[in-house]
């Protein structure tokens, strides 16, 4: 295990630094990951001067330790050294670790709960979706200074797909973020040397240590303990940031412990601490939202990599409603260029010829608003086994999204547009990809990656047909309570931080009057 001593913010120690000596510690609350939605626990349990503790299996990310370098930061900011996939590998799953979460490495893109899916919720026996919600959005959005892209933070890559819905009349425009001291660097995915991340870092992790919270980094929960139906505490590994290899075990003591370990992590802790699961729900209703880039080659520089990677969308094909015929969130991305190697195709000189062209590529993700499910079962240390393969009805969603993102580009006029699929389509003009369908793809046809996955551990009202109530507390097992993405009872179509943030406020504010 690494010994050498570093410096961390007051009420945070490294697991990693005990060496073998097991840690034992005692907390009213213990908060299982501090992305978006521990964070927000840790933050507003640590103000109404709860004694809670945050445990993350990943490190603490200074900006001066942002390198910016894919190699280094990639293992450092995701989870299985940025390897985690489908069991089939057809889909990579791209989840963060450390302190923040995945809103470390996200581009900081808000939205709220489509009002379509806060009303299918409610339907389905979730409670308090009323105007008590929309205070908790409105009041989160202020915490974390949210606000509309300005005009000026919209770069080449952006406007491609700006101008192209122009040009076509589709429905979509800019979005919003939370950023203050953004230098529009353009490495976002990579972490933000300039802390211009208004993150769960910054805005809430750090300010509830200065409350009075502990963190306790580097250290992997493996099982929620408890006895005679109530919750007792945790217990896990150190694990070393370098290598990855497991060190000291420890154990904490607490009667209330909060999963908010992702919707693929939760679910597999709880499964492992053989949580009570009487209708076996817990890691079933996985939603990933998986996607698939659609790339464009223009005239003019591009330089996607420069700038804010992310501000525009196409929502013209986005419909919330069951049974939709149109489920597809078209926005744009970018890659920097290990992964943009990936993506392009071609094999030696070819592929040589095709990264040539990165200067003057521009790039739209196709994102499935998935009704399809998979499940999420433990594996060994940090992994999990992800069960997810898209049907005909969601292929024919992938389908759209291919064809449409393309007539954006060629209508924002692309000389040439490169679709990922087997093997690869490079179209001169539209003709050449208006009839795609369904029958044309397949598992790795086109290669496609998540980064939102939800559900795994639902609220509702009805313990039969959901695994948490309407506030996170689990129905089952007293003691225990969730706050991620895995609350979700359904895909949303589009970016999750926000309304996770929000059902962390939530969830904390039930423990509080509820006397926790």
């Amino acid at each position: 295990m690494s010994t050498e001593p570093r410096s961390y913010p007051e009420g945070m120690t490294a697991a990693s630094s005990r060496a073998e000596v097991p840690i034992r510690m005692k907390a009213d609350v213990v908060v299982v990951g501090l992305g978006a939605g521990g964070g927000m626990v840790l933050h507003d349990l640590a103000l109404a001067g709860v004694d809670v503790l945050g445990v993350e299996m990943g490190g603490h990310f200074t900006p001066e330790e942002m390198t910016l370098q894919e190699e280094k930061m990639l293992p450092s900011l995701f989870c299985e050294g940025a390897s985690r996939a489908t069991v089939d590998m057809a889909i990579k799953v791209m989840q963060g670790k450390g302190v923040g979460g995945s809103t470390i490495h996200n581009t900081n893109l808000c939205k709220r709960l489509p009002q379509a899916i806060v009303t299918k919720w409610a339907r389905a026996g979730v409670e308090g979706l009323g105007p008590e919600l929309e205070r908790d959005f409105e009041a989160v959005e202020k915490l974390l200074n949210v606000h509309r892209i300005p005009d000026d933070r919209v770069n080449a890559n952006n406007e491609v797909l700006l101008r192209g819905i122009e040009s076509l009349g589709y429905e979509g425009g800019r979005l919003a973020y939370n950023r203050k001291l953004c230098k529009a660097s353009g490495f976002c995915e990579l972490g933000c040397p300039n802390d211009g991340k208004e993150n769960a870092t910054r805005r809430l992790i750090l300010p509830a240590l200065k409350n009075g919270a502990r963190v306790l980094i580097e250290a992997r929960v493996d099982r929620v303990l408890h006895e005679a139906n109530e919750v007792v505490g945790v217990a896990g590994r150190a694990v070393d940031p370098e290598t990855g290899a497991d060190g000291a075990p420890f154990e904490i003591r607490a009667p209330r412990v909060v999963l908010s370990a992702s919707a693929t992590g939760s679910a597999a802790v709880a499964i492992k601490s053989g949580v009570p699961d009487p209708y076996a729900l817990i890691g079933e209703r996985l939603h990933l939202h998986p996607g698939a880039f659609v790339m464009g080659v223009f005239d003019e520089p591009i330089e996607g990599w420069l700038g804010v990677p992310q501000s525009a969308e196409c929502t013209e094909f986005l419909d919330y409603s069951e049974g939709a015929s149109q489920r597809v969130w078209l926005v744009s991305g970018f890659t920097h260029p290990g992964a943009a190697a990936g993506l392009m195709p071609g094999f030696g000189p070819a592929h040589g010829a095709m990264m040539g062209l990165f200067p003057h590529v521009a790039a739209i993700i196709a994102m499935v608003h998935d009704h399809q499910s998979g499940r999420v079962r433990p594996g060994e240390g940090e992994r999990v086994h992800i069960h997810y393969q898209l049907d005909a009805d969601e292929l024919a969603q992938v389908a759209l999204g291919l064809r449409e993102a393309a007539r954006i580009l060629f209508a924002a006029g692309a000389r040439q547009v490169i679709l990922p699929t087997s093997p690869p389509r490079i179209a001169e003009d539209m003709s050449e990809v208006a009839e795609i369908s369904a029958g044309d793809l397949g598992p790795f046809n086109p290669p496609m990656v998540a980064v939102h996955p939800m559900s795994t551990m639902w609220m509702g009202s009805d313990p039969k047909t959901s695994v948490v109530d309407s506030f996170g507390a689990h129905h089952h097992l007293k003691g225990l309570v969730v706050a991620d993405g895995s609350l979700f009872p359904s895909s949303i179509g589009g970016p999750p931080q926000i309304p996770i943030y929000t059902m962390g406020r939530r969830v904390a504010r039930a423990m509080v009057e509820r006397g926790l």
